[in-house]
C-alpha cells in the first residue's frame, strides 16, 4: 500500500489528477475509507461559498446549484488564503446526460495567458468582497458552520479577514488573497483565484441588472472581487481569462464507481449541467495557505 500511495502522488504531481475506475468502489463510507487511505484526515468545508449538505466524516455533496446551471472551473477555496491540497469526487449516480466535472490545468492556463495580464494580476492580487444572507447568498452561519458571531469573529481575525456587522444585522467580509501561487512540492506557478467566478460579470445580465437595482452599490452584491487595492478589474481581463478556461477544458462521463482524485493547485474542476439523478460527492484533504 504505501508504494502504491507514494505511486499515486508522483503521476498526481505531473498529470495533476487521477481517474480511479473499477475499483469497486460505491457509497459515502467506501470513499470516505478511500480518502483517508492517502494519509491526511478530512477536512471540513470552513467558510464556503456555495451550498452542500455534510454527509459525515469530511464527505459534502458537491455544490447544491440547479442543474441548468454550469460552475464554471475553479481551484477550491483559491477566495481565501487557506485551501485543501487534495480533493476528491466519487460518482454514487451519474446523470443520464450531461453532468461532466470538467477539469483543467491550472499550469497550462497560467501559461497561456497574457503575461502582463498575469503580472497585473500577481502584483494587485484581489479583493474579494462578500455580503452573506438576506435570500441572496449563503447565510453567515452556513459559512462559518456555526451561530455563534463571536465564533465567526475568532475565525475572521484567524485568516485575517476583515469584517463588519451591518445596520441591518448582516456580515460583510473582505479578503486580500492571491491571484497566482507557487506550488509547494513541484515549485511550478499555478493560475490560483476566483475572479472569473465571484465577479459581478460572471452573472447572467438580467440577473446582474436585477441585483443592481436590488442594492446600494456594486459593493453590497453577494459576493464580487476586485484588484488588492480596491481598484474594479477590466472585464476584457476576465474576458480574457474565462477563454483561456474554455480552451484548456478537458471532460470525461461519469462513470457509477469513479473517483476523481485532483490537486488543488494544479487542477481546476466545475461542472457542466445535467439532466436526471445526479449524486456526486466531495472530500478534501491536506491544508495549505498562502
Amino acid at each position: 500500500m504505501p508504494a502504491m500511495l507514494a505511486a499515486a502522488q508522483a503521476h498526481l504531481d505531473v498529470a495533476g489528477g487521477l481517474l480511479f475506475r473499477g475499483f469497486g468502489l460505491h457509497g459515502e463510507q467506501p470513499f470516505q475509507q478511500f480518502a483517508r487511505a492517502f494519509g491526511h484526515e478530512l477536512l471540513t468545508y470552513e467558510f464556503g461559498s456555495t451550498p452542500r449538505s455534510a454527509l459525515g466524516k469530511g464527505v459534502y455533496t458537491s455544490t447544491e446549484y440547479p442543474a441548468h446551471q454550469v460552475i464554471p472551473l475553479h481551484c477550491e477555496q483559491s477566495y481565501t488564503r487557506q485551501w485543501p491540497m487534495k480533493i476528491w469526487f466519487h460518482c454514487i449516480v451519474a446523470s443520464a446526460q450531461d453532468g461532466e466535472t470538467p477539469i483543467a490545468d491550472s499550469r497550462q492556463i497560467f501559461a497561456r495567458l497574457d503575461p502582463a495580464l498575469r503580472r497585473r494580476f500577481e502584483q494587485k492580487r484581489l479583493m474579494y468582497v462578500r455580503n452573506y444572507g438576506n435570500g441572496l447568498d449563503l447565510p453567515w452561519q452556513d459559512a462559518f458552520n456555526t451561530d455563534d458571531r463571536a465564533e465567526a469573529e475568532r475565525y475572521c481575525r484567524s485568516q485575517d479577514i476583515a469584517f463588519e456587522w451591518k445596520d441591518d444585522g448582516e456580515l460583510r467580509t473582505r479578503q486580500v488573497c492571491q491571484a497566482v501561487a507557487r506550488h509547494p512540492r513541484t515549485g511550478q506557478d499555478v493560475w490560483f483565484n476566483q475572479a472569473h467566478l465571484f465577479h459581478v460579470s460572471n452573472l447572467a445580465p438580467a440577473v446582474r441588472e436585477s441585483l443592481l437595482m436590488l442594492v446600494d452599490s456594486d459593493f453590497d452584491l453577494p459576493r464580487n472581487v476586485y484588484y488588492g487595492d480596491g481598484s474594479p478589474i477590466e472585464e476584457s481581463a476576465l474576458q480574457e481569462i474565462r477563454g483561456v478556461l474554455d480552451a484548456c477544458t478537458v471532460m470525461f462521463p461519469w462513470v457509477e464507481g469513479d473517483v476523481l482524485m485532483l490537486d488543488n493547485m494544479l487542477a481546476a474542476h466545475g461542472r457542466s449541467t445535467f439532466k436526471g439523478a445526479r449524486k456526486i460527492v466531495v472530500a478534501m484533504a491536506e491544508a495549505a495557505h498562502e
